[in-house]
């Protein structure tokens, strides 16, 4: 079996320091804030090169305490890519404002510029731009069109820690962003956790007040806000975690990389494409093919573990379809295209070429 992601062959690798990590957390009693938590903020800060960074208790908190942070009007429009997960628009409406959907580029599955532009209307009061699969956006060409507006941009990092835009960091490119590290991300906690991170002082200081009960000191609560908290012993394992990240990451390129050379030949397949601009983390090496669920089916049957990221259309889901009129988007059929193949530390050359082999073999 050639495994989608295997985190316990990653828990082996690391397994003295998180015991360890974990151990000092336990030992210490401190499971809620305190030096744990704000050493893993000031780390992630950093590693984002960004100045704050704010824990939480997920990847969807985070987006909804960013979006509040910015204390936007009420009944807002928030514009979100057609291509992600629900977290993305649901943290908008749960939000008190309104989804609008905008397309998807064919070959890097991130904002497509041109609708981009006929989306922002004098209501838009943010842009919530996913860096998907590990790919950003072309944030150049979205600053461009809102110069001279109040637009705000929120970066939706939940797959792209790590990744860089012309050499800067996901995460420090907008206003303010939103991390997941639920447990299959690039950078997972050992349970449900998320980060805000942003330049703002205020914006990091609202998130920290939301985040706990509307309050900085314990009994001063200045508004209702919420209680998500990132805890000590997910802290503790992040820490661990990040200390590797970068070396995880080198491999998931290679292993993109490796499946770009031996994959190029078939023409029935299409590669995801690396912008020049980018550098991507490829939390997903998703590849596009006209005969997707046969391929699929194939690869499951000669032990090959796939995925598919995302079968149906935020636009096309029920949850939204009573909400919005019917539009056509560049992913009502990439939808149908789209396959997740197996990338991560833990596979090796030989894997990745078995792969590509029977990929090879099922178009032949």
């Amino acid at each position: 079996m050639i495994k989608f992601l295997d985190l316990p062959n990653q828990y082996q690798t690391i397994k003295k320091e998180v015991n360890s990590a974990i151990n000092e957390v336990l030992e210490s009693c401190s499971f809620i804030g305190g030096e744990y938590v704000k050493k893993f903020e000031t780390e992630f800060a950093n590693f984002c090169e960004a100045k704050y960074c704010v824990g939480c208790g997920n990847g969807t908190d985070a987006l909804e305490i960013a979006i509040e942070a910015l204390q936007l009007p009420p009944g807002s429009d928030i514009i979100v890519p057609a291509n992600s997960f629900i977290a993305s628009s649901e943290a908008v409406s749960r939000s008190g404002h309104n989804v609008v959907f905008c397309d998807v580029s064919r070959s890097n599955f991130t904002l497509e510029i041109t609708d981009l532009k006929r989306k922002i209307t004098s209501r838009t009061a943010a842009i919530l731009v996913v860096h998907l699969y590990g790919q950003p956006c072309d944030m150049d060409e979205i600053n461009a069109i809102i110069e001279g507006t109040n637009i705000k941009i929120i970066e939706d990092c939940a797959q792209a820690h790590g990744a860089e835009y012309k050499g800067r960091r996901v995460g420090s490119l907008g206003d303010v962003a939103a991390f997941s590290f639920y447990p299959g991300k690039n950078l997972g906690a050992y349970g449900d956790a998320g980060a805000v991170t942003t330049n703002n002082n205020d914006i990091a200081v609202r998130a920290k007040m939301i985040a706990n009960h509307g309050r900085i000191d314990k009994y001063n609560h200045e508004f209702e806000g919420r209680n998500s908290r990132l805890d000590a012993l997910q802290a503790a394992v992040l820490s661990v975690k990040l200390t590797h990240l970068e070396k995880w990451t080198d491999r998931r390129i290679e292993i993109a990389n490796l499946y770009r050379s031996h994959l190029e030949h078939i023409s029935d397949v299409t590669a995801p494409k690396e912008e020049r601009y980018a550098r991507h983390v490829y939390h997903l090496f998703v590849i596009q093919t006209n005969s997707r669920n046969k391929l699929a089916e194939f690869l499951k049957e000669e032990g090959i573990e796939v995925g598919v990221h995302y079968p149906i259309a935020l636009p096309n889901l029920q949850a939204y379809r009573r909400f919005h009129k019917k539009e056509k988007f560049n992913y009502d059929s990439l939808e149908k295209s789209v396959l997740s193949l197996p990338v991560g530390e833990h596979l090796s050359d030989e894997e990745i070429v078995f792969v590509c082999e029977k990929i090879s073999k099922f178009f032949a």
